[in-house]
C-alpha cells in the first residue's frame, strides 16, 4: 500500500456491557487504495454509521486496527495524541446536507478549514477558488449558500471536504437530496477529484443509480463486512483476521 489511503483489520466496536452489550461491528475488515471511490452499502442497523464513526475518529472502537497512509492510527486504543487535528487535516466528510455556514460566502466556507489550521488567509481562500474553479462553481464564489441550487451547494461541500487535500473522504449519502443527473455529476466529481489528489473516498449510500460507478462495493451486515469486486459476484466474507483484542 502507498502512503496514503485507510485499512481497517479486524475492527469491533462494542456498545454497553454485560448482557446489554451490542455488537455494533464483529472484526471489520476494509481497504480504500488512493484514488479510489469505494461504496459501502447496507441495511438500517447494520453497523455503516458507526464503522463510519470510527473510521471519521468520532468514536473509538472496541478493538482492531486502523491504519491511515503509512501511519497505524489506531490498535486497540488511539496512536494519535490530537484527533481534532487528525479529522481537520487527514480527514475529509461530505454529508447528505451541505451544512455550509450561512453567514459565509462560498470562498469563506471552503477556505474555512484551512484558516483553522493556520493557513494565512490570503492563501486560503486562493487555495479554496482553485478547488472552486476545479468543481465548476468559481462564478459563485462570491454567493451565499442561501443563493445555490442544491447541486451548487454540494459541490460546495465536497471543495470544503478536499481543501486541506486530506488522504481519505467520508462521504455519508452525498447524493441523497439530488436528482439522478446531478446525483451521477456528484459521484463523478467525486471520482475525478480521487484520482486527481490520489484521494482514498468511502461513500456510504442507498442511492441505486451510483452503485454501479464504484470501484468496489463493501457490504455490511450485521457488523460484517463482505466485498463485491465486480457484477455477478456472489458475497463472500473476507478472510479473517489476527483475532488480537477480540471480545469474548
Amino acid at each position: 500500500m502507498s502512503g496514503k489511503g485507510i485499512r481497517i483489520e479486524g475492527l469491533k466496536k462494542r456498545y454497553g456491557s454485560g448482557d446489554t452489550a451490542v455488537d455494533a461491528l464483529k472484526a471489520v475488515d476494509l481497504h480504500v487504495e488512493p484514488g479510489e471511490v469505494v461504496g459501502l452499502i447496507g441495511p438500517s442497523g447494520s453497523g455503516k454509521s458507526t464503522l463510519l464513526k470510527c473510521l471519521g475518529a468520532v468514536i473509538e472502537p472496541t478493538g482492531g486496527r486502523m491504519t491511515l497512509g503509512d501511519e497505524v492510527i489506531y490498535e486497540d486504543g488511539w496512536k494519535v495524541r490530537d484527533l481534532r487535528a487528525l479529522r481537520r487535516d487527514r480527514i475529509g466528510f461530505v454529508f447528505q446536507a451541505p451544512y455550509l455556514i450561512p453567514f459565509l460566502d462560498v470562498t469563506d466556507n471552503v477556505a474555512l478549514l484551512p484558516m483553522l489550521a493556520g493557513m494565512p488567509n490570503a492563501q486560503a481562500r486562493q487555495q479554496a477558488r482553485e478547488l472552486l474553479d476545479a468543481l465548476d462553481v468559481a462564478h459563485r464564489a462570491q454567493a451565499m449558500p442561501s443563493q445555490l441550487s442544491g447541486g451548487e451547494q454540494q459541490r460546495v461541500a465536497i471543495a470544503r471536504g478536499l481543501v486541506n487535500r486530506p488522504p481519505v473522504i467520508l462521504a455519508d449519502e452525498p447524493t441523497a437530496p439530488l436528482d439522478s443527473e446531478r446525483a451521477m455529476a456528484v459521484i463523478g466529481i467525486l471520482n475525478d477529484m480521487a484520482r486527481k489528489f490520489e484521494t482514498a473516498v468511502i461513500v456510504v449510500t442507498h442511492d441505486e443509480k451510483i452503485i454501479p460507478t464504484f470501484q468496489r462495493i463493501y457490504h455490511i451486515r450485521d457488523g460484517v463486512t463482505y466485498e463485491e469486486a465486480g457484477e455477478g459476484r456472489s458475497l463472500a466474507p473476507l478472510p479473517e483476521r489476527r483475532n488480537e483484542g477480540a471480545i469474548s
